[in-house]
């Protein structure tokens, strides 16, 4: 491939809406283009690079038995209505009515059309395990698409849907996946992907893990235990507190607080700490608007997923009005009343606990000296907590747990029959009697992988792609294309190189070499070949590394065997 030739145009200035590195460099280096909030097109170079994604993942997902199908985007809504989800997820799924006044939607994941595509064919216990996967577009009406490709609504996905007849088969083919998932973040250049235990969301199922590219632009929040290698998302981490009674209760009494809202501001009023106070935190139920008071210790915050996943429903941060029967900023747990349905819910951080303080459920008042066995006594306690920085290791019960960023780039679940059962799917077994399939699913975002693997392959010029999925392996510059010994031996190594089977860019414009470089560290291929008067007139190529570990001088002679050794090299990893 000329660069003359290429489709796209590469600039230096960083566009001013892109806000992290991969979005900006990939846009600057001609790899994408914006069509709308969250759709992207490809540039050859992007398209060379997820190619090579996708083609990895193939190899490790037929590795592990999986069979390649192919799903549609449009689906009658029917499918999902039959496994329930037409209905309980949101604005999200894309809904729209066909010329036919057909419901339909269009595919932001493919359970249902798993499903459907085998119930039928896979009716005995003889047909049982397998294992089907696609590499499609899909969309998602994601409400703020973010960072280029690392959160948009238009994707392409591989996602993969196994079938087994017990839970035991279930757990040993989850297990073979998440190895081949390590295999595929290594292969393509990103051996520092970690595996976290994560909350099942929409998906459903018991078990789930997310693969995690940890870094500091990343949306997602992960625990690590700094003592025994715990790694788990927060939102499903669960949060182990200790709780400390005093020895003796105090007296529980009404305090005037006047205009002091906020739990910071009482606890600096009453001169006590935050670990000694009770806060309210209000949402109310999506479904009906009914309200959900939850008490937790002050100084901890409200996991939103754990009471999503308690309530069985969605939550929304509460809008609290007169009528309601709340005193907003003087919530409390004693004498609690409210006008209409709501739910009352406790976080462990407050069981046992005594002489905190607390809302008084009347206006500029605060209670103190609450003890939580004596004055609510029918509470009952669950998991609400986000776990913390330097908290406890809900592994190793440790104070070692740190908060770190990531971005997530595949995910597996242990469906269960969720999907199987809703959607009638059935088998006879070895003896005649009918049985639900257990399903397991597995997906990786390949643009998503693309992008993630820019933003932590990268410096301050352009991407530092990882030869297995890099757009090329070489780059060949031609400086001074002008000079007849420099373009005819630059033209030779390009002949060479394309007849070894070398994947190669050749730049043999005539531009200034500054302009050259420039476009080569945007297009951050691996290798770069330089023929200049210079080098010509010492005998020799010079050849370095986007990343700066090699740089050496080579004679024309022995150029492509020493190109193809650090090739297979680089390969190897």
């Amino acid at each position: 491939m000329k660069l003359d030739k290429l489709i796209g145009d590469r600039f230096k200035e960083r566009p001013s809406d892109c806000q992290i590195d991969s979005h900006a460099l990939m846009t600057r280096g001609g790899y994408m283009k914006y069509v709308a909030n969250g759709i992207y097109s490809s540039f050859p170079p992007l398209k060379r690079i997820t190619k090579k994604i996708e083609n990895i993942i193939r190899e490790e997902m037929d590795a592990v038995d999986g069979q390649e199908v192919s799903f549609p985007v449009v689906m009658p809504a029917s499918l999902w209505q039959e496994s329930g989800r037409y209905e309980s997820i949101g604005s999200e799924l894309l809904r729209f009515t066909d010329r036919n006044k057909q419901p339909m939607v269009l595919g932001m994941t493919h359970e249902e059309a798993a499903v459907q595509l085998v119930r039928e064919y896979a009716n005995s216990y003889t047909k049982y395990p397998f294992m089907i996967y696609q590499i499609q577009t899909k969309f998602r009406d994601e409400a703020r698409p973010r960072g280029g490709l690392i959160r948009v609504r238009e994707f392409t996905m591989k996602d993969a849907y196994s079938f087994h007849t017990s839970q035991e088969d279930l757990e040993e083919y989850y297990v073979r996946v998440h190895k081949a998932y390590e295999r595929i973040y290594a292969r393509c250049g990103v051996p520092q992907v970690i595996s976290v235990k994560s909350d099942s969301g929409m998906m459903g199922g018991s078990v789930s893990h997310e693969f995690m590219l940890l870094t500091p632009i990343g949306e997602d929040s992960i625990a690590v235990c700094k003592h025994c290698g715990y790694t788990a998302n927060v939102e499903a981490a669960k949060s182990v507190i200790e709780n400390e009674r005093d020895a003796v209760s105090e007296e529980l009494k009404e305090v005037h607080t006047p205009d002091i809202h906020t739990i910071e501001d009482i606890c600096e009023f009453l001169k006590m700490p935050l670990q000694k106070s009770c806060k309210a935190v209000v949402y109310q139920k999506n479904h009906d608007d009914s309200f959900v008071v939850i008490f937790i210790r002050g100084d901890l915050d409200i996991n939103e997923t754990k009471v999503t996943n308690f309530l069985g429903c969605d939550i929304h941060p509460a809008v609290i009005t007169e009528e309601c029967g709340l005193n907003a900023g003087y919530i409390g747990p004693v004498n609690l009343k409210i006008n209409g349905d709501f739910t009352v819910l406790y976080d462990n951080s407050l069981e046992n606990t005594n002489n905190l303080s607390c809302g008084a459920n009347k206006d500029e008042y605060h209670l103190t000296g609450l003890d939580m066995s004596r004055d609510v006594p029918n509470a009952e306690y669950h998991d609400f907590a986000k776990i913390a920085d330097g908290g406890i290791c809900p592994e190793c019960s440790e104070k070692a747990i740190s908060i770190s960023r990531g971005i997530e780039v595949g995910n597996i679940f242990q469906l269960g029959r969720k999907y199987s059962k809703s959607m009638g799917m059935t088998y006879l077994d070895k003896d005649g009697n009918v049985q639900i399939p257990i399903m397991g699913c597995y997906g990786i975002g390949v643009g998503r992988l693309a992008a993630s693997v820019c933003e932590v392959c990268h410096d301050d010029f352009g991407p530092i792609w990882p030869m297995a999925i890099a757009p090329w392996q070489v780059h060949l510059c031609a400086v001074r294309s002008d000079d007849e010994k420099v373009k005819a031996a630059a033209d030779k190594l390009y002949e060479d190189l394309q007849n070894a089977g070398v994947e190669v860019i050749y730049d043999d414009r005539n531009v200034r070499a500054g302009v050259m470089f420039s476009d080569a560290d945007l297009l951050g291929v691996p290798l770069r070949v330089v023929v200049s008067p210079r080098n010509l007139d010492e005998g020799v190529f010079e050849l370095t590394s986007r990343d700066k570990s090699i740089s050496e001088k080579i004679k024309p002679e022995t150029a492509l065997e020493r190109i193809r050794e650090l090739i297979g090299q680089m390969l190897k990893g």
